[in-house]
């Protein structure tokens, strides 16, 4: 028995000195060729623990000449240390990011030189899993990194989990036009307190949640939230006005056609997980987020505010309804010709900014800018100027004075 481990320990030995010194092969060119990029592995945990360039790289590249023999790492590679990572990667909402790029309708008219560089939408998107072939196809058309999905927020070649655990980490995909969410946290009580945290004006054990505190728990990479993206869910909600409200937000989805039936886009939902499709599994993530509210929070506290949420996707809703039924109500009084490309006579919110007419952009602008904006998450602030980003928020406000006094 002696022996046997005898014979192991020798055979590590073997292994990390024969990765150690490959690794230093490695690092004499790219010193000259990519210092930074040799600066950061020096710098990172895999140095320490004599994981080399060869472990995700391979060891065909030996020179200048057969640069294209360097594997490209995918996560399948991440895997074979970070097993239990990647299960929870691939069950949350991340992993299928490239599959739902890929399969937005207007994805293939972006311009290449944004597709291929991992650009634009598929700057952030490239998180998403991809098959071998995938990596290849984009290889072959130029695409030569960004492909490991684990390095869009461990980035390469540092690997840094302190770095992944910053809100800023977030930061880089999660903001903007259609996903404000950093800046509504950025400008949030829990936002500012950890910048101060950060700034060190602040103790370091002062209460300031990050986005990892509510949305990975315990470092869990599956990452995934009741409401979702676009704030649609089943089963529908008993309220009469707001169930007939997300129907029609759901047919302008495409996964329900003009009449109400499935459509093959609902298979693409369900097959791809990125909507809560009963009320168990909305219940067990809402769930979640009321246990990370409530380390800091009372619970009746955190449970009365994501409720007022529910409220504000109530209103939204009725609003971003009645605004698709109006243009619905244009195409089949044949005042506007159903646009190219369109399943339906019924507007498709999926085809974003390449709306065909200055009715339907301003539906798409109140789609994913205005709708974005006025439901924020219990710990983020509603960016609600009226007259820019917030005027749907503005137009609730004056619906409900309406209703007040009616």
């Amino acid at each position: 028995m002696r022996s046997m481990t005898m014979v192991w320990v020798l055979f590590g030995f073997f292994v990390l000195s024969h990765s150690a010194a490959a690794a230093e092969g490695c690092v004499s060119c790219h010193k000259e060729a990519t210092p930074g990029v040799v600066a950061d592995w020096q710098a990172s945990e895999h140095s320490k623990e004599d994981v080399g360039c060869a472990d995700c790289h391979g060891s065909e590249h030996t020179t200048k000449h057969d640069i294209d023999r360097a594997k490209l790492p995918i996560v399948e590679t991440c895997a074979k240390c970070h097993e239990d990572q990647v299960k929870q990667y691939r069950s949350g909402k991340h992993s299928i990011a490239w599959a739902a790029y890929k399969a937005m309708p207007t994805t293939h008219q972006l311009p290449s030189a944004l597709t291929d560089g991992h650009k634009g939408c598929g700057g952030c998107h490239k998180i998403g899993e991809k098959s071998e072939e995938e990596v290849l196809k984009l290889k072959q058309s130029g695409s030569h990194f960004g492909h490991a999905a684990c390095d869009s927020c461990h980035t390469r070649h540092l690997f840094s989990k302190e770095e992944a655990r910053q809100p800023q980490a977030c930061q880089t995909c999660h903001m903007g036009f259609d996903h404000p969410q950093w800046e509504m946290y950025e400008s949030s009580k829990h936002g500012v307190r950890h910048k101060l945290k950060q700034l060190r004006i602040i103790p370091e054990h002062a209460s300031a949640p990050t986005c990892q505190t509510c949305h990975m728990q315990d470092g869990n990479h599956e990452v995934r939230t009741a409401w979702g993206f676009l704030a649609v869910r089943l089963p529908l909600p008993e309220d009469e006005q707001w169930q007939k409200d997300q129907v029609t937000i759901l047919q302008a989805l495409g996964v329900l056609d003009p009449d109400g039936q499935p459509t093959d886009r609902l298979e693409v939902v369900k097959a791809a997980d990125v909507a809560r499709l009963d009320q168990e599994a909305f219940n067990k993530e809402r769930n979640k987020m009321i246990g990370a509210c409530s380390q800091c929070h009372a619970k009746d506290f955190a449970e009365a505010e994501l409720a007022k949420g529910d409220d504000m996707i109530r209103r939204a809703d009725h609003l971003l309804a009645e605004a698709i039924r109006v243009i619905a109500g244009l195409y089949r009084d044949g005042v506007l010709s159903k646009p190219e490309g369109y399943a339906y006579p019924f507007p498709d919110l999926l085809t974003f900014h390449d709306a065909p007419r200055p009715i339907e952009q301003k539906l798409f602008v109140m789609h994913l800018s205005h709708r974005m904006r006025a439901f924020p998450p219990s710990t983020a602030t509603p960016i609600i100027r009226c007259g820019t980003a917030g005027a749907l928020w503005c137009a609730i406000s004056r619906r409900s004075r309406t209703w007040q006094r009616s």
